[in-house]
């Protein structure tokens, strides 16, 4: 596993490591009533972080230069929590989430969005036998650890709307029956973010229930070089077995690596930083709305995994800056006004973290 600096001491979105504090903060003085009781400190293990380090490795044997998603789609394993995939077409978003399940040894399935695609076949729906004179529930696509939802803003809001009780409640409710969904499960969604003509844009509720946003770019020169030699020399991206793709991991590791996630120590004022770089954000001119509190527990449990990661036991406002802008970009909403000043929420939320104290 690479130390702090190397591999996973890097944001998923910085281009440098982030600066660690001098250590977790004085616990608060006040009773237990006013404040819950700090969490038994943890000590990272070094097999578990290993194990997910090695994700990386498999993964780059089919995927050149996107790094920051893998980091970003382990984050979103260790917490739950769904992924929205932002990039044009061509920088192996659909192979990227292939090559994360062979990695990880977990099931997964692709569904295309298209206009015509209906809610049940989805989430599935009840089929009458012949045989047997009765209906039986045949199981939709959602029921995998890995869902590719490849161009999900290419289908009407009717069908969107079926996976939100999957995304947030787990399960699937037909003829009121509700059957749930294995674990872990993970919808990794992905839109195209110029081509805008026949789409349903996701609404804000929505966009809401994705934990991460994360932007694919297109490779830099040498890495495309890189990309383009592999197929000179034969590489097939249907064919991970031959490109050397191994599983490392587990649901099982994903499991126990989730249980050291949760006993990470966040202070009192790392907590009051989080919800003050969120409220920041309502009281921003430039935004029409700004992060909900389930943006500020999002942004929470995002920090507290890229500790974990880091290897350490507490959470530091360093993390919190590494994960803001995959965690909030698509939880605010820019004025009219300044999307025509060419304000992006990137900038908004640069602005926000500039301006927002930082706990010392």
């Amino acid at each position: 596993m690479p130390e702090p600096g190397a591999g996973y001491g890097r944001g998923p979105e910085q281009s440098g490591g982030p600066t660690y504090g001098p250590g977790p903060a004085t616990p608060d003085p006040r009773s237990p009533m006013d404040s819950p009781a700090p969490a038994p400190a943890v000590s990272p293990s070094v097999a578990l972080r290993d194990a997910l380090g090695g994700v990386r490795a498999e993964v780059a044997k089919a995927v050149v230069g996107q790094d920051a998603a893998v980091t970003g789609l382990v984050i979103a394993l260790l917490c739950r929590g769904h992924v929205l995939l932002e990039g044009v077409p061509g920088v192996a978003k659909t192979l990227l989430v292939r090559t994360l399940s062979a990695a990880l040894d977990l099931d997964t399935k692709r569904v295309q969005f298209t206009p015509d695609l209906m809610p049940g076949d989805v989430t599935g729906s009840l089929v009458y036998d012949a045989r047997t004179a009765e209906f039986s529930f045949r199981k939709g696509p959602v029921f995998t650890n890995l869902m590719l939802a490849d161009e999900i803003n290419r289908t009407p809001p009717k069908t969107q709307a079926s996976l939100l009780e999957a995304m947030e409640e787990r399960q699937v409710s037909v003829d009121g029956t509700a059957r749930l969904l294995p674990d872990p499960f993970l919808v990794i969604a992905t839109q195209n973010p110029i081509e805008y003509e026949g789409t349903y844009p996701l609404p804000e509720a929505q966009l809401d229930r994705f934990l991460l946003k994360l932007v694919l770019p297109l490779p830099e020169r040498d890495q495309e070089i890189e990309v383009v030699a592999r197929h000179a020399a034969g590489f097939d991206p249907r064919d991970l077995r031959a490109a050397g793709v191994r599983p490392v991991a587990g649901a099982e590791m994903l499991a126990q690596a989730r249980a050291e996630v949760a006993r990470v120590q966040v202070s009192r004022e790392v907590l009051g930083y989080v919800v003050d770089v969120c409220r920041a954000t309502r009281q921003s001119p430039s935004l029409s709305l700004g992060v909900s509190p389930r943006g500020a527990t999002a942004l929470l449990a995002t920090a507290r995994a890229w500790a974990w990661l880091c290897g350490r036991g507490y959470v530091t406002p360093d993390d919190v800056k590494a994960l803001a802008h995959p965690t909030l970009r698509h939880r605010v909403q820019l004025r009219a006004e300044a999307e025509l000043e060419g304000v992006t929420a990137e900038s908004v939320l640069d602005a926000v973290l500039a301006a927002v104290p930082v706990p010392r």
